[in-house]
This record gives C-alpha cells, sequence and structure tokens, in this order.
C-alpha cells in the first residue's frame, strides 16, 4: 500500500449504487436516491437508492425463494465452503480498492481501514467456511429402548442491520455464520456507509452465491429495517446499533412473528487502572488509543478510564501526551493515525458533550473542531480529566473521542464506578497482580474483560454484551448459535 496507490483510487468516480437483489443490481423502484456525503471534506461522493417498503418486501421475498428451494440449504457443506472461500480470495485481492471506498464514506483513517474492513471480512468468512463441516449433530445418552438424535438445522432468511463505524468487519460477523450454516440473508447498510457492503453483495455473485442467498437493501431505517422487523417471512434479525433502535426492533419482533431478535447496542467500557499497572505508561498509550482511534467511533471503545487516585494526576499528564501525539486528519493519508467523524450531525452530538462537561466545570483537555478549513467534520481527542459518576458524559455513550477520567480509592470502589451504568459490553483492567485480576473479571459486569490490554481480541472468542449492550454473540464458533434451530428426533427401536 502506497500513497499513491490511495490517492490514485481516491480519485475515482464513483457511479450512483443501486441494491443487490436476487442476483441483480437494481434502482429503487420508484427511482429514489439518497447522496452519499464524504466526512473527508461534507462533499457528495454519490448517491445510494432510497428503498421503498416494495423493495424491502421483494428481498425479503428473493431470500426466502432462495431458502425454501434449497438452492443453497440443500448444498453439501463442502460446496458452500467453496464459494464462501473464492468470496474471501476476492475481497483480499481487492483490499485496497474496497478499502480507501469505505474511507472515502465513512471517514475510518485507512491503516485501520484496510485490516479491519476487507482484510477482516476476508479472514471471517474463512473462519466460518472451515468450519462448516465441523458441526455436527448429538447422539442423546437415553434409553437404549430409543434413539434420541439432535438434528442442527438452518434457521432460514436472517435480516441483518449493521451500523457506519465498521460495516464490513461488523457485517462479516454476521452474514459468514449465517451464510456457512446455510441460512438466507437480507441486509440493510447504514445510510452513511453503505457502498463496501454493496460492492461485498457484487462479489459474492462473482463467487459464485446463487440468486437470492445474499440481498443488500439500502435505505432509511424507518422503511428498510421497519420492514425487516415486521416481516412474517424473517426468521432471525441480527442488529448492531443504538439502543432505541433496538427497542424498536424488538417491539416489531413481537408485533409480527416473534423472530428472534439479537442486538448489540454498544457501552460505555470502563478501562481500570490500577498503582500497580505493570507499565503506567503503556497503560496510558493504550488507553489514548482505545478510544481515540477511528475517532471514537468503536462499540468497545474504553471510554471511561477509572484511575487509582495515588496516580491519577500523572496518569492524566501521561495520557494527554499520548492523545496529543495523535495525528488527526485526512484519513486517506499514510500518516494520520485519527480519521474523521462519521458525519456532522455526529461532530455537534460530540461537542456538545464537551461543551456540557466545560460548564459543569469540569478540568476538559482538548476537544475542539478542527481543520474545518477541509469541509470535513474532524475534532481532537478529548479529555475529561475529573468526570464524575453523575456526570452524562460519564454516564451516556457519546460514540466520539471523548473519554472521561475519574479517580477510584478502593478495589471494591472501582468496580462499583465501572458496574455504575446500563451498559456491559467491555472493561479492562491493569494491574499485577494476579488475583486482583481475576477477581475483577469475575466482577465486572461485561462480556469482554481485558487484562493489561485493550482490544484486538480474534475470531477465536465471542463478543457479545449484557445489560442494555445486548445479547447473543458474534464472533467464535457461538456466532452459529443464531442462526441454526435444533431438532430433536425421537426413534423407538
Amino acid at each position: 500500500m502506497t500513497q499513491s496507490q490511495i490517492d490514485s483510487l481516491r480519485a475515482q468516480r464513483l457511479e450512483p449504487a443501486l441494491h443487490v437483489v436476487d442476483g441483480r443490481r437494481v434502482p429503487a423502484s420508484d427511482g429514489g436516491t439518497m447522496p452519499v456525503v464524504s466526512p473527508i471534506d461534507g462533499r457528495q461522493l454519490t448517491t445510494c437508492a432510497r428503498s421503498t417498503r416494495a423493495d424491502a418486501d421483494a428481498a425479503i421475498a428473493a431470500a426466502r425463494r432462495a431458502f425454501d428451494d434449497g438452492r443453497w440449504s440443500g448444498l453439501a457443506p463442502a460446496a458452500r465452503r467453496k464459494v464462501l472461500l473464492k468470496w474471501a480470495d476476492l475481497i483480499e485481492a481487492r483490499a485496497l480498492e474496497i478499502a480507501v471506498l469505505g474511507v472515502r464514506e465513512n471517514g475510518t483513517e485507512i491503516g485501520m481501514a484496510l485490516k479491519a474492513e476487507p482484510l477482516s471480512a476476508a479472514a471471517t468468512l474463512r473462519y466460518y467456511a472451515e468450519a462448516i463441516d465441523k458441526l455436527s449433530g448429538e447422539i442423546a445418552p437415553t434409553d437404549p429402548a430409543f434413539l434420541g438424535l439432535v438434528h442442527r438445522e438452518p434457521v432460514g432468511v436472517v435480516g441483518a442491520i449493521v451500523p457506519w463505524n465498521f460495516p464490513l468487519m461488523i457485517g462479516a460477523w454476521k452474514i459468514a455464520p449465517a451464510l456457512a450454516a446455510g441460512c438466507t440473508m437480507v441486509l440493510k447498510p447504514a445510510e452513511t456507509a453503505c457502498l463496501t457492503l454493496l460492492r461485498l453483495a457484487e462479489l459474492g455473485l462473482e463467487a459464485g452465491l446463487p440468486p437470492g442467498v445474499f440481498n443488500v437493501v439500502t435505505g432509511e431505517g424507518t422503511v428498510v429495517g421497519a420492514a425487516i422487523a415486521e416481516s412474517m417471512q424473517v426468521d432471525v434479525l441480527a442488529f448492531t446499533g443504538s439502543g432505541a433502535t433496538g427497542r424498536r426492533l424488538v417491539e416489531a419482533a413481537a408485533r409480527s412473528n416473534l423472530k428472534r431478535v439479537y442486538l448489540e447496542l454498544g457501552g460505555k467500557s470502563p478501562n481500570i487502572v490500577f498503582a500497580d499497572a505493570p507499565d503506567l505508561d503503556e497503560a496510558a498509550k493504550v488507553a489514548a488509543h482505545a478510544i481515540f482511534r477511528n475517532s471514537g467511533q468503536v462499540c468497545i471503545a474504553g471510554s471511561r478510564i477509572l484511575v487509582e487516585r495515588s496516580i491519577h494526576k500523572g496518569f492524566v499528564e501521561k495520557l494527554a501526551a499520548h492523545a496529543a501525539a495523535i495525528k488527526v486528519g485526512d484519513p486517506l493519508d499514510l500518516a494520520t493515525q485519527a480519521g474523521a467523524v462519521n458525519s456532522e450531525r455526529q461532530l455537534h452530538r460530540n461537542l456538545a458533550f464537551v461543551a456540557e462537561a466545560r460548564a459543569a466545570g469540569r478540568q476538559v483537555i482538548g476537544g475542539a473542531r478542527i481543520l474545518q478549513e477541509t469541509g470535513g467534520y474532524y475534532m481532537s481527542p478529548a479529555i475529561v480529566a475529573d468526570a464524575e459518576p453523575g456526570d452524562r458524559v460519564f454516564r451516556e455513550e457519546v460514540f466520539g473521542p471523548v473519554v472521561t477520567v475519574t479517580p477510584f480509592d478502593t478495589e471494591a470502589e472501582a468496580v462499583a464506578l465501572a458496574n455504575a451504568t446500563d451498559y456491559g459490553l467491555a472493561a479492562a483492567v491493569w494491574t499485577a497482580n494476579l488475583s486482583r485480576a481475576h477477581r475483577m473479571v469475575r466482577a465486572i459486569r461485561a462480556g469482554l474483560v481485558h487484562v493489561n490490554t485493550y482490544g484486538g481480541s480474534d475470531l477465536t472468542v465471542p463478543l457479545g454484551g449484557v445489560g442494555q449492550s445486548g445479547n447473543g454473540h458474534d464472533k467464535s464458533l457461538h456466532a452459529f448459535d443464531k442462526f441454526l434451530n435444533l431438532k430433536t428426533a425421537w426413534v423407538k427401536l
């Protein structure tokens, strides 16, 4: 990857993006479009199709037909694996092209985007493709006069709704196990990040996915998302996004066919630093990158740092130094370490949290809009150095480059502060005390707890939350649980 390669791809003109439904690229039935605006400079890149309810229903019907006639679920596992592996190869071969396309649309810095988006998606497809023929049924240890068989069967049509921060990575966490299991899918991208997922669908067809197996429909959540959630033909809904939207999806599922709904709803993740941390400077550096990379637009971002009081002042100084060293700027510049905020609306939301903290008399370091001359949406890292548990910035997910630092005196207080949230997605503990580390892992209510690190867990382990961070798990073999039904056969011998 060179800067000249990136610049050449950046200069490419983009055609209007169309739905991918039933193996074809199609416009919205009424010709409607939505602008695709780049956060890099605030300019329109292209348009994507604005779906009508009829478009969404057509995609669902295509997925239903494709499942019911067995064109995918009826294939031998080895045949599905071959297609998924070829899909992964095609994505990897075009990884830089796809990464630049995504950065132009959502502002993630190119170094992170290449690894976290197309290369991650390819690796995820390979992981689940290779697992397909490792899944088997069970024979129950029952009365020898009977035979109890437990079959695993694909659940049917899966609806997926994914966010704008890492559309390919998060999308692949749902796409790969669902398709590997034999399901078919209708996917709705975020309104501000649709281009790479449409490209992914086109490559899937090139790899040999039968028409209707994987459909991507762009448009507004109130139209496409609502159609998926309310459909009597969708069997499972997998969603990553906000709690408010998640609640609406669950309500819609209840009003329709009681489809299973799996939710990953973000977090307010505590990053706890004890005075005996093995390397305080390393802890501060990792903490800075755990919140400020991708402009804080990461579900598991360590947005609440809890620091033992005896080291609080020194740690804030180290954290501020590392934050100041992060180069914020054009996400398609190889030297950039943190790119643009996804939208002007999100930028104003971030800045409002900072302004409120300052108005409350908190010590705030950074947190200004920068690079306005570019027309893009950029913000310097913000540290609220003395946040208190009652502060809104301490309690609510910002989803931007804003972190709070709060002192504590005892291990019990650290646990209480860590758990003083409705969320429970991720956490971290920095300590050289092995016993304390294990106590904290048990005591913190979160689906993922790091020890002396933050981020980087691979596909072999699950990611899921507790509380208002949602339910179900992405990643690992446990992801199959969402997309398989158990069927018992009870046979008298």
